[in-house]
């Protein structure tokens, strides 16, 4: 295109993105030629997994064409993608990916080997941690956030993706791109990368949606009494345990519900918009249809549409 380096408005990155789609699927196309493997091209955007419906369309055309032996190549719609239908960087996609086929494993190659206990771009010392067993801040903060000239994200984000995916049941895999045979000698035993162990019960499909494909619109702030009956007895959310509330949302969109630390511990779809819950939270639920002249329902979040962290 002639560019010397990343272009920053928003058409040039669209246009680049348009001219680096059909030079990426010709390279896919030679490169699993010499296997005789077909290769198909899926091109998605936040939308398209937000919706369940296209959510739901898109795991058919997916499964479709692994039945039929095609290898899907799967990037963000980089040529129609704003702030808003974006998915943020490949390992996000790679995650959400997960819940649209339901894999079994994540394996993220990159220009890193793994996961450094510290910046081995820093420090002669660093060494790759091989198993992690629970991905907490001292891991994600190992993670760093730097991302390179080119490409988005960084080591932090494969972190996160392998958060999302051991949340899901799903194993993950970070290894070295350059590696010669990498995923081969991984699947033989080797010790390759670093590896995240899954959690021993992996949210829904459904669920794993509702937490990380879909974004919240707003957030709830909810008293030590709601917190207990959502977190230890399995209940659902009324109005009468909630203290605050931010955004602007609407039925049937994703919010955020935290403590009154301020931190964020649930997440789930809301059956009142803001401007209704201004009005109503706090009450007994057998005030609401006296206040609103209706009532959608009892609960605020039903605890089928939640989902705790």
């Amino acid at each position: 295109m002639g560019l010397e380096r990343k272009p920053t408005s928003i058409s040039l990155l669209q246009a680049a993105a348009s001219v680096g789609q059909t030079s990426l699927m010709r390279a896919y196309e030679r490169a699993f030629e010499r296997f005789s493997i077909s290769v198909g091209q899926m091109l998605l955007t936040h939308e398209d997994l937000k919706s369940r419906s296209r959510f739901i369309n898109a795991r058919n055309t997916l499964l479709s064409l692994i039945d039929l032996g095609i290898i899907p190549i799967i990037n963000e719609n980089d040529t129609v993608a704003t702030a808003e239908i974006t998915l943020s960087d490949n390992d996000n996609l790679a995650a959400q990916i997960l819940n649209l086929c339901a894999a079994d494993l994540l394996m993220i190659l990159t220009d890193i080997e793994g996961l450094y206990d510290k910046d081995p771009r820093l420090s002669a010392d660093a060494k790759i941690i091989p198993l992690i067993k629970n991905i907490n801040k001292s891991i994600k903060d190992s993670a760093g956030g730097a991302s390179g000239p080119i490409g988005k994200g960084g080591m932090r984000s494969k972190v996160e993706a392998a958060e999302m995916a051991a949340v899901m049941g799903v194993p993950t895999i970070i290894a070295g791109g350059k590696v010669p045979d990498a995923i081969t000698r991984f699947f033989a035993g080797e010790p390759i990368g670093t590896f995240f162990l899954p959690k021993a019960e992996g949210l829904t499909s459904r669920k794993h949606w509702i937490a990380y494909t879909l974004k919240a619109k707003g957030s709830i702030t909810v008293d030590t009494g709601a917190v207990v009956a959502l977190s230890k007895g399995g209940k659902s959310l009324l109005p009468k345990g909630i203290v605050g509330l931010s955004g602007d949302f609407y039925t049937g969109d994703s919010i955020s519900v935290m403590g009154p630390d301020g931190a964020e511990f649930a997440r789930g779809l809301v059956n009142y918009s803001a401007k209704e819950l201004a009005r109503i939270k706090g009450l007994d639920t057998r005030e609401i249809e006296g206040i609103l002249g209706f009532k959608y329902s009892d609960e605020v979040i039903h605890r089928d549409n939640l989902v705790l962290f």
